[in-house]
């Protein structure tokens, strides 16, 4: 039996999960009958085409090990949007090294990379087996019950909410609001997330508006009064890619990527929450603060979920052995069987299915006011966010005098 080489790469965001799913490729691929070499790209795509190649095969042990527990892209990553004129170049590499099994783990844009590199391939007669591993914070990958990255991305920041509506609880006095503003482009499913930090009516957080649904400042400026006369104060969770009516960025930003992509964070500017807090400011004159938390909650390992990382490994795992098997253009899969007990098994989903669309989170996920999350979504998100601190509050027991 001739064995071929694999090649791995990691692109787009970095997760607290994502060098978990590098560890599987490697341990599985080291094992398999089929593969001879297995090959890094430094750097994504846009390393491998200037070959930039590391051996993995030839990593320590203790390194492979270490990855598991270990935040961002050990790889090194790439947004490069690939053109036409790249595919030659890519092949000539593949060629060179003998590569016959690529994997790549990230999300909507990746999968199309992956996607398109596996159908020119296939064009030009060269066999290549392509196959995408989930990777994204969001959690917007279509045909998966969840992304690797997310329950981690998740469990940070509904414990940032938590203690910060701690914060702003008792100290409500000097502020009167508190904005948290979290990763989200097309999707809320991190800003909904941070719902499992309320246990009482009064907790944080009083308001969630995500990107599903059409941003109103008169709605948004009712339903903050309300929260101020009801509990004295509002916590407000809001996701990067909020919208207005018209489709223009609440955040106001009009950078884009290279796959045309809204930037919200990395280039700089307005964001959702400082124009949030400006509105407020104006309507109210009260004091109040914001809290933008970016690229830390993608490699907040301190948080990370255990679940979160197990299933990272499987996911690397799962696309050697779809790899052993002949199957090629697809993405591995989470399907979820049960609540309680969770419980979950990989499938397989086609690329083209995945590709460049983002998963929205489904309208029953959301309450009927489009400002806070349903039970429905809170039965979804309890097994991914793990077990969370409990905090206890002084009674108002004030002394009496006779």
């Amino acid at each position: 039996m001739i064995k071929e080489n694999a090649l791995v790469g990691q692109s787009g965001g970095p997760t607290s999960v994502i060098n978990s799913s590098l560890a599987g490729v490697i341990r599985k691929a080291s094992e398999s009958s089929l593969i001879h070499n297995i090959y890094g790209m430094n750097y994504g795509i846009e390393g491998f085409m200037q070959e930039q190649i590391l051996d993995l095969g030839k990593q320590p042990g203790k390194i492979i090990s270490g990855l598991r527990k270990t935040p961002s892209s050990a790889l090194g990553s790439s947004r490069h949007k690939v053109k036409d004129c790249d595919f030659p170049i890519i092949l000539d590499v593949l060629k060179k090294y003998d590569i016959r099994y690529f994997f790549l783990i990230g999300g909507n844009d990746t999968m199309d990379t992956i996607h398109r590199v596996e159908e020119y391939c296939r064009s030009q007669k060269y066999e290549l087996v392509g196959i995408g591993i989930p990777k994204t914070v969001d959690n917007d990958l279509y045909g998966t019950d969840h992304t690797p990255g997310f329950a981690s991305a998740a469990r940070s920041n509904i414990l940032n909410v938590l203690q910060a509506g701690v914060l702003a609880r008792d100290m409500q006095k000097v502020d009167q609001f508190v904005i948290y503003q979290t990763i989200g482009r097309d999707a809320g499913w991190l800003a909904a997330s941070t719902a499992l930090a309320r246990k009482d009516e009064d907790d944080a957080p009083h308001l969630i508006y995500c990107p599903e649904f059409r941003f109103s400042r008169e709605k948004f400026l009712k339903d903050v009064e309300k929260c101020m006369k009801s509990y004295g104060w509002v916590s407000i969770v809001c996701g990067e890619g909020l919208k207005y009516a018209d489709g223009t960025p609440v955040s106001a930003t009009t950078k884009k990527d290279k796959f045309n992509n809204t930037e919200f964070g990395a280039m700089g500017g307005a964001s959702v929450a400082t124009n949030l807090h400006r509105m407020i400011v104006d309507e109210f004159d009260c004091r109040g603060e914001f809290q933008i938390t970016e690229s830390l909650i993608m490699c907040d390992f301190a948080n990370a979920s255990e679940t979160d990382l197990d299933e990272a490994f499987g996911c690397g795992v799962e696309a050697v052995k779809l790899a052993e098997r002949g199957e090629s253009g697809v993405m591995v899969s989470i399907e979820r069987i049960s609540n309680r007990p969770y419980k979950i098994k990989f499938g397989k989903t086609p690329l083209s299915e995945v590709a460049v669309s983002a998963k929205p989170m489904p309208v029953e996920y959301f309450n009927k006011e489009g400002n806070h999350v349903s039970p429905e979504f809170i039965k979804y998100m309890k097994p991914l966010a793990g077990e969370l601190p409990k905090f206890v509050r002084l009674e108002k027991i004030y002394v009496k005098t006779n």
